[in-house]
Formats: C-alpha cells, structure tokens, sequence
C-alpha cells in the first residue's frame, strides 16, 4: 500500500521561512516527485519536482530562488525549504508521486497524492 503524507505546514509572517516533509513509502518513492499548491478558488499549480536520483529539478517561476526542492532516500523522505515566503504562498500544499512522467508540471501526470498541508503567510 502506498502513502503519501505531508508535514510542517503552519503560519508564518511575510519574509519568513518553513520546511515541509513528505514521507512516501512503498514504490511511491521509487518515482518523480512533486509539490503542488492550491489557493481558495484557485487550480491547484506545480511548485517544484524532483527525480528519483535527486539530481534534476524543476522549479515554478514564481517559486524559483526562494525554494528549494530535496529528497532523502535513505529515508524516503522529500523537502521543500521555502524562504522569503509571501502572502501569496498562501495554501494547501500537496506532495505528489508519479511512477512516469511526461509533463512534471500537470497534476495529471502524478498517481499518488498527500491529504495537503496549510501554509499561511500574513503581510
């Protein structure tokens, strides 16, 4: 059985930094994989990705620079450092694993998914 669940969500001022943890067991993280976000009204977006080996990542622009993407293997553990967080980061936060990817930035490209993770910036 795969699971795929996310941590270290919360509230944070503008400027600030947190670090989410998803830990993926099972062939989950045999796999590429992904942050995404949804905001309130919003399609849920790519955040960042990540390959198996962790040696190639992807990047939103509008994410590029302040965080950065990583994987733990040993511990089939994924991180996303976020710095100079906005008030526009706002939202639930979702890690993602897909077994074969094409497109590493579509939702639909991944099979297994966390329940998500509030992140909340104020101004």
């Amino acid at each position: 059985q795969v699971q795929v669940v996310e941590s270290g969500g919360g509230l944070v001022q503008a400027g600030g930094s947190l670090r989410l943890s998803c830990a993926a067991g099972g062939r989950a993280f045999g796999s590429y994989m992904g942050w995404f976000r949804q905001a309130p009204g919003k399609e849920r977006e790519f955040v960042a990705g990540i390959t198996w080996s962790g040696r190639d990542t992807l990047y939103a622009d509008s994410v590029k620079g302040r965080f950065t993407i990583s994987r733990d293997g040993a511990k089939d553990t994924m991180f996303l450092q976020m710095n100079s967080l906005k008030p526009e980061d706002t939202a639930v936060y979702y890690c993602a694993a897909a077994l074969v990817t094409r497109n590493p930035s579509s939702p639909s490209d991944y099979l297994y998914w966390g329940q998500g993770t509030q992140v909340t910036v104020s101004s």
